[in-house]
């Protein structure tokens, strides 16, 4: 009789956790997974399904609930994991730990039990050393609990600030992000959006309209295209979440797990030694043509593979992640094809942060100038171009990781400086022998320099005196052998052994080791 009834309570013990654990699946319910799927929308947990290597997710807490009793909260029904799922997997064979916000439960809206989970598996995460990412679809703060919503926000930004750095931190916006849940997002090293179902703003379009008297919509307030072209906020646009999830692999793929992990070498068939042919003469001799960066970076990288961070936002600089035989590293290049490369205060924003995100995570960065200077106006003098240009210098000058500079063309004036010079301390700089390295454009320097020279002189006579001095200018000052001789320069090389000659001085800068003064932080420009 003991042993009947002994295995009937065992039975029953097992009966409930199976019940709970089927509840805890069920979110808000069938209708709700339905209307997400209306939207062209993953469920919370369909979602981390279909982003991390099968059968390797482990949950974290999923029979928490809420203890808020105002707004009758107690006499409601309760949803199991209280609206956010959490736990640890593995992506491409790597440990992560994750969260992912459940709409169909409240909303998705944040409460205190909410948010110490997501504090709970971020903790996790820094202390284990693997990545975090974060699946946002929430429509805010759970109101009815008050300053205990808030106060979670406070707790999940705190922790993002103590996570940068140190551990990758991946935000997806599968919906809704609004109001102070948008700072969380903002302060991680990578913004993810899907075009149409994803949108992220401090004040929706009712709040606005009220206040200015403005009339906007969701998405053009911030929608993916929005915050992918217009702000920057976001660094990537996907069509659907599914091509989201992709773009958090290949993410994953170049980067280390954390700052205290070696990022390992790739395993690629491209040889090293392969020639650039197509380079040869893909840059013009009139140094007014524009040609596409992007060119070079496909073939000196390996299997021509390049995820672009930033790609719809301040397209003048070219900012992504590749390898050259197999070492994995970050490069920044100006883009002649727009602007003619110039430096503003998006790109200039745009690539600071990028490069302060390599240096972190000790990813080499590979830097290809070729920059006519900083963008004139006074546009860009009242909106600070000072202080926004001075942030990528202070990205430049900051970092200690190997970094290799390749001027393809122009470096003119200030943007010379500025884009890893070797007076920002570079490791290795090089030129193309169609390298201009001056204060300005010849042209522009002719009409200062010889002002006084010209200025008596009419018709044939002047173009002819003119065509004479700006020729020799470009003999004297414009190439990359006057940079050269001064050790600026340490080699000029031709466009089609420039793969080769990267690899070579990559992996001999493998073992570079930077001791800087001792200091709490520096003071860059914000």
């Amino acid at each position: 009789m003991t042993e009947i009834n002994t295995t009937s309570v065992l039975e029953e013990k097992r009966s409930l956790l199976n019940h709970l654990r089927a509840e805890s699946e069920e979110g808000g319910g069938e209708d709700r997974i339905a209307k997400q799927h209306a939207q062209g929308k993953y469920s919370a947990r369909e979602r981390i399904d279909r982003l991390v290597d099968p059968g390797t997710f482990m949950e974290f807490d999923r029979f928490v609930t809420h203890k808020c009793t105002q707004f009758e909260m107690d006499k409601k029904k309760k949803f199991l994991g209280d609206g956010v799922v959490t736990g640890i997997a593995e992506i491409n064979g790597q440990k992560v730990a994750l969260f992912s916000q459940d709409f169909t439960c409240w909303g998705g809206a944040l409460g205190h039990a909410h948010a110490m989970k997501i504090c709970k598996v971020m903790d996790f995460a820094l202390s284990t050393r693997i990545p975090i990412i974060g699946i946002n679809d929430s429509g805010g703060a759970r109101i009815q609990e008050g300053v205990e919503s808030l106060a979670g926000y406070a707790d999940i930004f705190y922790r993002n600030v103590n996570c940068s750095g140190v551990i990758p931190q991946i935000s997806l916006i599968m919906g809704p992000c609004a109001g102070g849940a948008v700072y969380s997002p903002a302060i991680t090293d990578f913004i993810i959006m899907v075009d149409k179902t994803s949108y992220m703003f401090i004040t929706g379009p009712d709040v606005i309209k009220t206040v200015t008297h403005e009339e906007i919509t969701k998405e053009e307030l911030g929608g993916a295209g929005t915050h992918n072209e217009k702000s920057g906020v976001a660094n990537f646009k996907c069509a659907n979440e599914d091509e989201a999830f992709e773009r958090v692999r290949e993410i994953l793929h170049f980067i280390p797990p954390s700052n205290f992990t070696e990022n390992k070498d790739r395993l690629v068939s491209d040889p090293v030694n392969r020639v650039n042919k197509k380079l040869k003469d893909i840059v013009p001799a009139n140094p007014k043509k524009p040609y596409d960066i992007k060119e070079i970076i496909l073939d000196i990288i390996d299997d021509s593979q390049f995820l672009e961070v930033h790609k719809d936002f301040a397209q003048n600089i070219v900012c992504g992640f590749s390898s050259i035989g197999g070492i994995k590293i970050g490069i920044v290049a100006n883009q002649p094809q727009i602007l003619a490369g110039v430096l503003d205060i998006n790109s200039s924003n745009k690539a600071a942060r990028f490069i302060r995100f390599c240096d972190a995570f000790d990813i080499p960065i590979l830097t290809l100038v070729d920059v006519p200077g900083f963008l004139p106006g006074v546009n860009q003098e009242h909106h600070g171009i000072i202080k926004h240009g001075s942030k990528l210098l202070f990205a430049y000058a900051e970092a200690t990781v190997p970094m290799v500079t390749l001027i393809t063309r122009k470096a003119y004036g200030g943007a010379y400086d500025v884009m890893a010079s070797k007076h920002l301390m570079a490791d290795i700089n090089l030129a193309y022998p169609t390298a201009e390295i001056a204060v300005m454009g010849a042209e522009g320097a002719v009409n200062i320099v010889f002002r006084n020279e010209l200025e008596g002189l009419k018709g044939k006579d002047f173009d002819i005196k003119k065509a004479e001095l700006i020729s020799n200018y470009e003999k004297e000052f414009a190439g990359p052998y006057k940079a050269a001789e001064v050790g600026y320069i340490d080699q000029v090389i031709f466009p089609e052994e420039t793969r080769e000659r990267l690899y070579e001085y990559f992996k001999v800068l493998k073992t570079k080791k930077v001791d800087r003064p001792k200091r709490k932080h520096g003071n860059i420009q914000l």
